[in-house]
């Protein structure tokens, strides 16, 4: 009796190891289209290849890898809680089903990895911040292992270089706890491996080429500081911002942190109209701020009320109400802005220095300068003598509060840093830093690491640091943590770092 159960146990034992044994990575052809629907928005598209794919071959674990891809662009963008509890479970029963996958493949440790990763992400939309950072921890050290062991497996780099930079720029609060999970970063050694991926002539850095161009371009443009090396790059490699909306967004959002409007309203209102793309409320949260920058209050209420009407999630939420608080306002409409600037304090979530400041805002229940406010817009869009002839003739002696006076000061300064006039500049940021150092607005503190920033450029390197440090060493004011961010890639940069 004995014996026949030993058999069967052997026998189960060796089918189940031919079963994992069997297990591959194969990106076949309708994967490689799926992968490029998936990451140009086309959801619908790419997923039932990969069910096509994955019906023609059920060993095949790559088709199981891109499906989410689907998952995370579908709740990165657009925070439904209905779709992630849906969603919210694939993350774990994919993982579980990866570690079927030979170990001896570098796939094994790199699917697994993107996978934790894009649960870290889409954990931080929903609040849970702790998960997330343990699954960032487990990417982390799963790529850094795979890097290890396949160090001539380019992918690694794709996202090894992105998660080396991420780490190095975590606040300082929170260093020792990722030196104590064994997490240590690079800036510069990060970017040079995701600038070395996207120009890459490799099979496998062609076949990622849009996932690490969205990575490599926000890198660059918001850590090293590198606005026009991006728009380069975008242009010279063409990309289609078209037909791929990922591009699209990028672009534009870009574009619209650059003060480029014009730039960011062509792109969305010509990319591909098309439904069979993810649909995302996104686009009216970023029309809304394009058409508000020019001044165009009418259209910019029906985009930021679009945007509140159709997104599920909580990010942003607080600050496009307080933008649409900002058209009524402009309008003269009292009793709609005040009605928006109350939606500000019971909507939404105050985890971005955005949302955080449009409730301080709400909470304070002053409203700014009407003057100051269209200034700011307009220069926000890139319209700077517009913004400039707008603040002709005044000084600070035509406002009367301290921190009226305090913001026309940087207003004018930030127009005249953004017109090239370096020495009108730095004055009036002086006199920023002068009026508001000890206060709580963030003006002085922002003025302290543009002047830093001019003379970054002008490869003045010890200047450069040390406004960077007196940015660094004020307390208590708006946006701290993203701004003390930017202070702290601008000293690693100058450092060569």
């Amino acid at each position: 009796m004995k014996r026949p159960a030993l058999l069967i146990f052997l026998w189960f034992i060796f089918f189940a190891a031919k079963s994992n044994a069997e297990k591959v990575y194969d990106f076949t052809p309708a994967c490689q289209q799926a992968y490029a629907d998936i990451t140009s928005l086309k959801i619908n598209a790419g997923m039932q290849l990969l069910k096509e794919a994955g019906v023609q071959n059920p060993d095949n674990l790559i088709p199981d890898f891109l499906g989410g891809y689907a998952d995370f662009f579908t709740l990165f963008f657009n925070e439904d809680p209905a779709e992630y509890k849906i969603r919210k479970p694939n993350f774990d029963a994919r993982l579980k089903r990866l570690e079927d996958g030979p170990d001896s493949s570098p796939y094994y440790n790199y699917c697994r990895s993107v996978v934790y990763l894009q649960k870290a992400m889409v954990e931080i939309k929903f609040s849970e911040r702790w998960s997330a950072a343990w699954d960032f921890r487990r990417a982390f050290n799963l790529i850094k292992e795979n890097k290890k062991d396949f160090p001539n497996f380019l992918p690694n780099d794709m996202v090894y270089g992105p998660m080396q930079v991420m780490v190095d720029i975590i606040p300082g609060g929170y260093r020792s706890f990722a030196a104590l999970l064994g997490m240590k970063g690079s800036v510069k050694d990060g970017m040079q491996l995701m600038r070395n991926f996207v120009n890459s002539d490799n099979p496998s850095a062609k076949f990622f080429f849009n996932e690490a161009t969205f990575y490599y371009c926000y890198l660059a443009f918001y850590i090293e500081n590198k606005p026009d090396d991006v728009f380069r790059f975008i242009n010279e490699k063409k990309l289609d911002v078209v037909n791929n909306h990922l591009f699209a967004y990028l672009s534009a959002n870009l574009a619209l942190n650059d003060k480029q409007n014009e730039y960011a309203r062509n792109i969305i209102l010509h990319k591909n109209p098309s439904t069979e793309y993810l649909y995302t409320p996104v686009w009216d949260y970023e029309m809304g701020f394009i058409t508000l920058h020019h001044l165009e209050t009418e259209s910019a209420i029906k985009y930021f009320q679009n945007f509140i009407k159709n997104f599920k999630g909580k990010f942003y939420l607080k600050d496009s109400y307080e933008k649409l608080a900002w058209a009524y306002y402009l309008q003269g409409n009292s009793a709609a802005a005040q009605n928006a600037m109350q939606q500000v304090i019971v909507k939404g979530n105050s985890e971005t220095d955005a949302d955080a400041q449009a409730l301080t805002d709400a909470k304070s229940g002053v409203w700014p300068n009407i003057l100051l406010l269209k200034a700011r817009l307009l220069n926000d869009g890139g319209y700077n003598h517009e913004a400039l002839a707008m603040l002709s003739g005044k000084s600070t002696n035509d406002f009367s509060g301290d921190a009226d006076k305090l913001e026309f000061a940087y207003r004018v300064a930030r127009i005249y840093d953004d017109l090239g006039k370096d020495n009108e500049a730095i004055q009036a940021y002086l006199t920023s830093i002068k009026l508001g150092e000890h206060r709580t607005e963030y003006f002085a503190s922002r003025a302290a690491y543009q002047i830093g920033m001019i003379y970054e450029r002008e490869e003045k390197k010890s200047l450069a640091i040390a406004f960077y440090q007196k940015c660094l060493g004020m307390n208590d004011h708006e946006y701290k943590n993203s701004i003390d961010q930017k202070a702290k890639a601008g000293i690693a940069r100058c450092k060569g770092e």
